[in-house]
């Protein structure tokens, strides 16, 4: 049986100033590096054994990726099909702007993700489609152990409804996620 470690990057300059982050290539912020280091910590503390490290290919994502593989002495690759979902012309802007702008169109986002496209941006379907491509590469790679996707916020909760029955909807912003475990995981072959 395959199981999915399924780990949120950890918060980036973006996410700290309230702004939609999607393809762009932001940081990590003071927080969100203590976030991949406890994240690294507790993994270790755990004693995980994790067989591969993929990473998506914004820079949140690599930086969380790098922070785990020095403690857990991995080798992370980078996936660009694990790419965060396009935001489209709404990257870089505040959510309170998009909220304040468009207010219906920002509700149904926040409450049924998947019937909103941001103006030439990347569907929540578009983004499951190509999440069961990438799962469906690494499982034939992968039959058995455990390997860890790094993933941005909110392309983790679009893989995380994917691969759970009776998920909920993806949340789109990293601050619905605050407080929340950066990692948990997940196993294929009850979650498929």
């Amino acid at each position: 049986m395959l199981t999915i470690l399924l780990v949120r990057s950890g918060l980036t300059e973006y996410d700290c100033q309230g702004r939609i982050q999607g393809t762009l290539d932001v940081p990590l912020s003071g927080e969100g590096r203590q976030q991949a280091t406890a994240t690294a910590e507790e993994l270790a503390a755990r004693g995980a054994t994790i067989d591969a490290l993929y990473a998506g290919p914004c820079l949140g994502a690599q930086q969380t990726a790098e922070v785990l593989a020095n403690k857990l002495k991995l080798k992370p690759k980078t996936l660009k099909t694990l790419h965060n979902l396009d935001q489209g012309l709404w990257q870089g802007m505040l959510f309170d702007d998009v909220k304040s702008k468009q207010p219906k169109v920002f509700r149904q986002w926040q409450e049924r993700p998947d019937t909103v496209c941001p103006p030439e941006g990347e569907t929540v379907r578009e983004a499951t489609d190509r999440l069961k491509a990438a799962i469906a590469k690494l499982t034939k790679k992968h039959k058995s152990g455990t390997i860890a996707l790094v993933l941005s916020q909110p392309l983790a909760s679009v893989l995380r409804c994917m691969l759970q029955a009776g998920g909920q909807p993806p949340t789109l912003c990293q601050s619905a996620c605050v407080g929340k475990p950066l990692w948990e995981p997940i196993e294929l072959a009850s979650a498929i």
